[in-house]
């Protein structure tokens, strides 16, 4: 057992079983070549075998296993690629079945991520019949999604997956929007916000790309590396850390005076829930980890999606029983290593509360002081993160109170209009707070002052 312990792990450890498991029913089997996809050279973990595929067995198999394991009244399947409609509806009509086999009075949820490219109407049907989720990746306006999401022959993917967004419209799927954010689109954030809003997107994910490349490769490696190993370089599509700070401001400023509670964003939405104190609902802004598991199409469990290599490795449910593999002392010490590993320069920061380090995969620089283990988007995170704390101070003060956080668009309105019938002082001026500071080394980087145009 780790030696450095606090009570939360041992409520974690005593807490009724649950637990996620993201299922790649065709592995990293994909129709499309994204240039930045992580995911696509997994099948060199899988030598010899030309078409990755899950068994109906297998299926039954972990089915039975995962509402066994959880000891909670609603259990829900995860399940993406590679392209997981590369499976057929009948894998999918068959996978329920089985849940409604097992569930055992347990209500079964489901959700699907998609590229949008194989969508049609009985696909649509089939998500509307089972009140089944839906995840669509696009990457913005035509000219960002297409720079990377091309097919293997380099054609274009947008106007396909617009095409399925009217389906899922049509046949009234509900759904989410995932984009990565990437060397390209990061420059278009005011755009991308506003074409995701037309598409009717009330949920939006913005994932960083942030990928490392082996610099002495050969055929039968892993050319995209874990953190852990060194002699590599980040990618040219990976977004530069600052750039991804900004992208961020630009659209929460949006977001926080015109569309709070009408569109949610999931990293705002996680923001606030740690400045409140409460779970944040993504693994990433937690400070501990290990229960978002993913499998293989043949059984292979993994500790985490962004992390399948051979180092990340737990074993096969065919051979071990899933509750054992999710409860295994392995992946409790990787959870907990998400904290006990932050560097000092973290333990210290004033925005820990909101980052708690993110993701284990992205720590591979170094600190000021030289030790390893510091987030390569840490320069970005903290220019997010303090620009947001006063709005976030708010809605949080108003969620103590029972009062809904949309508030926050009249406060700033309101302050906004303060800060246009004040004579703003001048920089060398003393600050009207009464201090004796001047005006630039006190005031002038907060409220009112600082709320932007």
């Amino acid at each position: 057992m780790k030696n450095d312990l606090h009570f939360t792990d041992a409520l974690k450890l005593k807490r009724p079983t649950a637990f996620q498991v993201m299922l790649k029913p065709a592995g990293p089997s994909c129709n499309l070549n994204c240039t930045y996809c992580y995911y696509l050279e997994k099948n060199k973990l899988y030598p010899g075998i030309k078409e990755l595929r899950m068994s109906v067995e297998l299926l039954e198999n972990f089915t039975k296993q995962f509402i066994e394991a959880h000891e909670i009244p609603v259990v829900t399947f995860t399940w993406q690629g590679g392209e997981p409609t590369l499976m057929g509806l009948d894998f999918f009509k068959k996978a329920l079945a089985l849940q409604k086999k097992y569930s055992r009075g347990k209500k079964i949820e489901n959700a699907f991520q998609t590229n949008g490219t194989k969508l049609n109407d009985d696909w649509c049907n089939f998500f509307t019949d089972n009140n089944i989720l839906v995840g669509i990746s696009i990457d913005g306006t035509e000219h960002n999604h297409d720079h990377y999401r091309r097919t293997f022959s380099g054609g274009p993917t947008f106007k396909r997956v617009m095409n399925s967004i009217e389906l899922l419209h049509k046949h009234k799927v509900e759904f989410n929007t995932l984009s990565t954010v990437n060397s390209y689109n990061v420059h278009y954030a005011h755009e991308t916000y506003h074409f995701l809003k037309k598409t009717g997107s009330v949920f939006m994910q913005f994932l960083p790309v942030v990928e490392r490349i082996r610099k002495k490769n050969d055929e039968d490696s892993l050319t995209l590396i874990a953190p852990i190993h060194g002699e590599a370089s980040v990618t040219e599509w990976s977004v530069g850390a600052k750039d991804f700070g900004k992208f961020l401001v630009t659209i929460f400023d949006e977001w926080v005076r015109n569309d709070v509670a009408r569109c949610y964003v999931q990293i705002f939405d996680a923001t606030l829930a740690n400045y409140a104190g409460e779970n944040p609902g993504i693994c990433v802004f937690n400070d501990t980890c290990g229960d978002a598991l993913v499998m293989e199409h043949n059984g292979d469990l993994y500790s985490c999606d962004h992390l399948v290599y051979p180092e990340y490795y737990l074993g096969n449910i065919l051979q071990t029983p899933l509750v054992d593999l999710a409860k295994d002392q392995r992946q409790f010490d990787f959870g907990i290593d998400k904290r006990n590993r932050l560097p000092q320069y973290c333990l210290h920061c004033d925005v820990r509360y909101a980052c708690h380090g993110e993701c284990p995969k992205h720590r591979f620089i170094l600190t000021p002081e030289g030790k390893p283990g510091l987030n390569y988007l840490c320069e970005g995170y903290k220019l997010f993160f303090n620009h947001v704390e006063p709005y976030m101070g708010f809605m949080a003060k108003e969620l103590r109170n029972k009062r809904p956080p949309a508030n926050v668009m009249t406060w700033i309105k309101n302050r906004e209009n303060q800060v246009k019938k004040r004579v703003m002082p001048e920089r060398n001026e003393p600050c009207p707070c009464g201090s004796e500071k001047k005006f630039k080394n006190c005031c002038a980087s907060k409220p009112p002052y600082s709320v932007p145009d």
